[in-house]
């Protein structure tokens, strides 16, 4: 595999706060010179399994509970950016918060290595790809129809009336970027990463160990496949706190019928002629269920739930991020597989 930059343009810069806690699998330890960095929760925890297996260490930016659309690094998070050789990034938009620090780790010699985009990404609203034959093949050059939900230009539009859309000024790009939540994409993920940590080191352990990972990935994929097989198929209808689950759903055969938050971001507003509908669709699918995001929990889910009545109930999963050290979402493994039951439980 040709490892290529994909660095996102620079933009303002970056506030200051606290520093997180490195992500599970793999952290690196006080001393230890990580080979590589992943920015989310969810990849830092693919790319410490790979480093692991290869007998080195790596970190991530993010760390349990971190929420990968509205993250922001603190300046010694920018700095150890700015000194490493290969950053782990999920791209297509995702973290918003990191593209300046990620630009200028570019600039200052990191290889930035966006993951998404080498997945054969799906456009919002769109089918993903039987992922089954296509193992580890790259898949630039594929093109999709997008949506009418346009993405890429959120940020220039308006509401009704000329007034200003609630939801402009984050620019999501017209493809999805939460392929992680379709393991069988991870998977793919975990091959690519491990060719690129070899591309960089020239060390053939990391290739070996990204097929590891792919295979372990590929046994989670098929766990929950075999989660999610007693829910019928009138039933495996999901409302979800906002529009991440375009992956999910066309690998494990669901439906999205609505979200709390608009868009592909958490911190979009809704308006409240949006919460009304789709306290109709819930009225009229029967849905008995809203999952939220453990990562951006909004009172807004509580909000609806409680308009539409006392059967409809708020489940959460980990969506944007991994859950703490002693879950059992601590890996991405766990993470799916957790999910998985709990939305089994739910609608089965």
């Amino acid at each position: 595999m040709m490892l290529s930059r994909r660095v996102v343009p620079a933009v303002l810069a970056v506030p200051l706060l606290a520093l997180s806690a490195c992500g599970s699998g793999g952290g690196a330890e006080p001393g230890d010179d990580p080979v590589a960095i992943a920015t989310s929760s969810t990849l830092g925890s693919v790319l410490g399994q790979i480093t692991e297996c290869a007998g080195t260490s790596s970190t991530s930016l993010m760390g349990p509970g971190d929420d990968p659309h509205t993250f922001q690094p603190s300046s010694a998070q920018v700095a150890e950016l700015a000194g490493t050789e290969l950053v782990i990034a999920n791209g297509l938009g995702l973290e918003g918060g990191l593209e300046s620090a990620l630009a200028n780790a570019a600039e200052d010699g990191a290889t930035v290595l966006e993951v998404a985009p080498e997945v054969d990404p799906i456009p919002w609203g769109g089918e993903a790809h039987d992922h089954g034959e296509e193992g580890h093949e790259e898949h630039e050059g594929h093109e999709h129809a997008e949506d009418g939900h346009d993405h890429a230009h959120e940020e220039d539009s308006a509401a009704p009336g000329g007034e200003a859309d609630p939801h402009a000024g984050h620019d999501h790009g017209s493809e999805d970027p939460h392929f992680w939540l379709d393991a069988s994409r991870m998977a793919t993920a975990a091959h690519i990463i491990g060719e690129a940590l070899t591309e960089q080191t020239g060390e053939a352990q990391y290739t070996e160990c990204g097929e590891k990972v792919e295979q372990e990935l590929t046994d989670t994929d098929a766990e929950v496949r075999e989660i999610l097989a007693d829910i019928p198929a009138e039933k495996r209808v999901l409302i979800t706190d906002h529009e991440a689950f375009g992956y999910f759903a066309a690998a494990y055969d669901f439906e999205v019928a609505g979200v709390v938050v608009p868009g592909g971001s958490t911190d979009a507003e809704p308006s409240s002629a949006e919460l009304a509908e789709l306290t109709s669709v819930i009225e009229d699918t029967g849905v008995p269920v809203i999952f939220s995001n453990t990562a951006a929990s909004t009172p807004l889910i509580d909000a609806v739930a409680a308009e539409v009545g006392t059967d409809v109930s708020v489940v959460e999963l980990h969506v944007g991020s991994v859950g703490p050290a002693d879950s059992a979402a601590a890996t991405y493994q766990g993470m799916m597989v957790d999910n998985a039951t709990k939305i089994a439980e739910a609608l089965a």
